[in-house]
């Protein structure tokens, strides 16, 4: 019955929770603290606060911490499938449904008009990358990593993981 909590517990955010951990956060919550009392609200702060210190999505981190308190190494992973599992159910789904009209005129249609709004939308993202970056530390330190970035990858064939450590090497030590 505990792990069925847990699914439940962690399922019901993933499916109300659009936008992400950050908006599902509230839900977990209401579910971890006040319906299922598992935690006190001090220690679900406490396990926010680390979550966000941590890399990757809040959500799940919360959910395999939660289940595995809980109910050891199988309630963590029921709490992670069940926060992931609406995403992934209609990315199945999805997919399937394109899969069978791929050869649909107006899926085609669809794919080409989607393309130009990909372009626009990295485009945008790249744009605002540039204006943080020149706010916060002007011009020439961005031309400079940004040389010294397409050199050591183009040129040198450095790996990208190992040119994005020294520029956050760099921007440690160097900049504010």
């Amino acid at each position: 019955m505990l792990l069925w909590k847990i699914f439940i517990a962690f399922f019901i955010p993933g499916i109300l929770g659009y936008g992400g951990g950050p908006a599902s956060i509230p839900l977990i919550e209401n579910e971890v603290v006040r319906h299922y009392h598992w935690m006190p609200v001090t220690h679900f702060s406490n396990l926010l606060a680390l979550g966000n210190a941590l890399p990757g999505p809040i959500a799940t981190k919360m959910a395999g911490y939660i289940g595995l308190e809980q109910a050891g190494i199988v309630g963590s992973f029921i709490a992670l499938f069940a926060t992931v599992a609406p995403s992934l159910f209609l990315l199945i789904v999805l997919l399937n449904l394109l899969y069978k009209y791929r050869n649909s005129p107006k899926v085609k249609r669809l794919t080409l008009l989607i393309r130009p709004i990909i372009v626009v939308m990295l485009g945008v993202m790249a744009y605002n990358f540039f204006a943080a970056s020149k706010q916060a530390s002007g011009w020439m330190p961005m031309i400079l990593i940004g040389a010294a970035s397409f050199v050591l990858m183009q040129r040198l064939r450095v790996h990208p993981a190992f040119v994005i450590a020294g520029a956050l090497l760099i921007g440690a030590f160097f900049m504010e």
